[in-house]
């Protein structure tokens, strides 16, 4: 069986790198943006035969309930690693036996993008995994089995993962995608999705809307940051 993981944070402390440029209010309504491309994506995909979550944010167990998707509730949220390993421990015991996970952070996914890494097929142990646009963190990781080994989510997690891949003898792996790799922690992140068509999506709305596209890109706003 194969299945789609989406960790999601709660939203009150989002973006902490974007400290120096948004406020508080800003970084949590472009989590929720960003939040709602990539539902909006994830509804439309034909591969998953499940798709769970996993999450202690009350609005996000809402939000997949309503979706028909399966929460796996947390008590408190440790760390990335620590919910999604949680979570593919649950999968596998249901019967997942490739699992994808995928971040919330994506405002340029599209269903094919999803449907494309789902129909990846490699006997086990394998992993496929997609980095980010500057090659070092992992913005979509596929194991089979789920537990093939232990997350490592945060700075480098590409390389790290890509050592425990090998370590555990699994085959391995990797694509790029401009729309996979676009995700958003930093300035230069944000300065870079801007460089994209943002049309129809939830985040281009609310960067016009806010200002906030307007703002990082006038000359030197990422100056000295």
């Amino acid at each position: 069986m194969r299945a789609l993981l989406l960790p999601i944070k709660d939203q009150k402390n989002a973006k902490q790198r974007l400290a120096g440029l948004l406020s508080p209010e800003e970084r949590q309504s472009l989590a929720r943006a960003m939040m709602e491309d990539v539902l909006t994506a994830v509804r439309g995909i034909r591969r998953a035969e499940r798709v769970f979550v996993v999450t202690s944010f009350a609005p996000a167990m809402r939000i997949a309930e309503s979706a028909g998707w399966e929460v796996l509730a947390e008590e408190q949220q440790l760390s990335e690693s620590a919910s999604v390993d949680y979570a593919s421990r649950c999968c596998e015991q249901r019967g997942v036996t490739a699992l994808l996970r995928l971040p919330l952070d994506l405002p340029l996914l599209q269903p094919a993008d999803i449907d494309d890494l789902l129909a990846f097929e490699s006997t086990a142990p394998a992993m496929l995994i997609v980095p980010s646009r500057d090659g070092t963190g992992t913005n979509a990781l596929l194991r089979t089995p789920p537990t093939l080994f232990p997350s490592q989510f945060g700075h480098s997690s590409f390389a790290k993962h890509l050592a425990a891949a090998e370590q555990a003898g699994a085959r391995l792996t990797v694509r790029h995608s401009p729309r996979l790799g676009m995700d958003v922690d930093d300035p230069e992140d944000l300065r870079a999705l801007l460089q994209h068509d943002l049309a129809g999506t939830a985040t281009g709305r609310w960067l016009a809307a806010s200002g906030v596209g307007e703002r990082v890109l006038a000359p030197g706003a990422l100056a000295g940051r």
